[in-house]
């Protein structure tokens, strides 16, 4: 993996670098242990649960403010 770092700027190519082994190790921590199709089912669940009440907080948070 190669990450160019242009005009000096090493901050913003570590942060290059960082954003695409994320992509790997997030893929690694996922084929590490044997997860059943239940398992896989209930934590995507889990998760829509939690995308669903952060989005409604925010959006209760956005309407009341305006009051």
């Amino acid at each position: 993996m190669r990450v160019k770092v242009r005009n000096n700027d090493v901050d913003k190519a570590l942060r290059i670098f960082k954003r695409k082994c994320s992509e790997v190790v997030f893929e690694y921590r996922e084929r590490e242990y044997y997860e059943s199709p239940s398992e896989k089912r209930h934590k995507a669940k889990k998760a829509a649960v939690k995308r669903e009440r952060r989005r409604l907080d925010k959006e209760k948070e956005k309407y009341g403010r305006r009051k």
